[in-house]
């Protein structure tokens, strides 16, 4: 593996030697993940490297076959409900019950966290508001756009004031101007002490906001360190070339003249 080994202990999350494996298989192979208070660590893979299954195991969403998860030096499986309430989630796939509005989700939400009746209010108001989506508040979330559900889906992860941010494709549906507030959002919060995992394809996001990155392989880790230093052992100017190097196993600019005569044939 590409970069320097991580310390294990202290508080943030820590997971070690996470394996996953359905009949047998394992598509998750002795994987440490380590995100310390203020640190922004991104986690990229290619389709089925396993990137997701890891992002379940460390919300506790589905049990590893071995090794363990810790926050705060506590294994978060001997009591999952105290570490959700310290978790903030953002899910890759969009799951929110349509029926409800904005406002109600919102509401169900903050009380599962048991947040003071007049505090979550104000805090839906306000961040409904900075998010832009106050003026559909009460319409039901069926006809939101992919976007405004994922501004539902990042204000939930924040109504309880996480310590722990875990992102999957937290960019998914939003408009430039959004990507932009959530850069300078995970920013913010890492300065304030969260331990966030940014999971993401987006390498130019990843090389923004992360103050490391992972990359992940047919379930191993192949390299973990800053971009910087990425790019400087590789002798590459850009992560996005790192990553092709890493795990990208076909030329992409053949596969793309291959597709481009495809698709110009004729009878």
């Amino acid at each position: 593996m590409i970069g320097a080994s991580r310390n294990g202990g202290g508080r943030g999350l820590d997971a070690r030697g996470l394996i996953k494996r359905y009949s047998s298989v394992a598509v998750v192979r002795d994987v440490d993940v380590v995100v310390r208070p203020g640190e922004v660590v991104g986690y990229l893979g290619p389709n089925g490297s396993g990137k997701t299954t890891t992002v379940r195991m460390l919300t506790g969403l589905t049990e590893p076959s071995d090794g363990t998860v810790l926050h705060d030096g506590r294994n978060i499986y001997s009591d999952l409900v105290a570490f959700r309430r310290r978790l903030g989630y953002v899910p890759e796939e969009a799951h929110v019950y349509p029926f409800l509005s904005g406002r109600e989700y919102l509401e169900l939400v903050g009380r599962l966290r048991e947040l003071p009746v007049a505090l979550l209010e104000k805090k839906i108001m306000s961040l409904l508001e900075l998010f832009g989506i106050l003026s559909a508040a009460d319409q039901p979330i069926s006809g939101y756009s992919k976007g405004m559900k994922q501004k539902i889906l990042i204000s939930a992860a924040l109504l309880h004031d996480p310590d722990l941010l875990i992102l999957d494709e937290p960019e998914s549906g939003l408009d430039v101007t959004a990507v932009l507030v959530l850069r300078s959002l995970i920013t913010e919060l890492a300065r304030r002490g969260k331990a966030i995992l940014y999971s993401s394809h987006i390498m130019e996001s990843v090389e923004r906001v992360c103050s490391r990155v992972m990359v992940l392989h047919r379930g191993v880790v192949v390299a973990d360190d800053s971009s910087a230093n990425l790019r400087a052992l590789m002798s590459h100017d850009s992560l996005e070339a790192v990553f092709a190097e890493l795990v990208v196993q076909d030329n992409p600019d053949r596969t793309a003249s291959d597709i481009a005569d495809v698709a110009a044939m004729r009878a």
